[in-house]
């Protein structure tokens, strides 16, 4: 089976946020099925949608997998899992030791009752745009048929503060 790619973001606001992402990041990896093959910057970003909760580290990556996209949404998972993450009793939107959502992969479009892709929020989020831009700016939305760069520079961002964590 040949190898698909896949990008993901990854976030967190809880405990030592920065950590969390270098090591889910590391776990996913070390999963053996995924080959990083591009990294952004980190941010600092303010939570949208619920407010009330302390700023998030997000960032993305690109990768290489064998997984299927149900077989990554499984590991993502199963790392958030490993971080303390309860997607069953936690507030939507709310405070996540981990956070890990599959954005694309290759050019699918899928809708199912556990995946969609690409991400269906993706498009009015700053804290996914910029990292993915970060990675590969000429990047297409299989949908909309924009690239990433677009996307950013269209965004209505108001409430989505950034400022570059490392």
């Amino acid at each position: 089976m040949n190898a698909h790619i896949a990008y993901v973001s990854i976030g967190s606001n809880m405990g030592d946020a920065l950590e969390n992402c270098r090591t889910g990041i590391l776990a996913l990896e070390e999963s053996g099925a995924s080959v990083i093959t591009g990294r952004s910057h980190f941010y600092k970003t303010e939570p949208v949608d619920y407010t009330d909760q302390d700023w998030f580290v997000n960032a993305a990556v690109r990768m290489e997998t064998r997984l299927r996209p149900a077989g990554l949404l499984t590991e993502l998972n199963a790392i958030e899992r490993r971080f303390g993450r309860d997607r069953k009793s936690s507030i939507r939107f709310g405070p996540r030791p981990l956070d890990m959502d599959i954005i694309f992969y290759d050019d699918l479009i899928l809708n199912t009752s556990d995946l969609i892709l690409p991400h269906p929020r993706m498009d009015k989020r700053r804290f996914v745009l910029q990292p993915i831009c970060d990675i590969d700016p000429t990047c297409v939305h299989p949908v909309f048929k924009r690239n990433m760069q677009y996307l950013l520079a269209h965004l209505d961002d108001e409430g989505q503060g950034m400022t570059l964590c490392e």
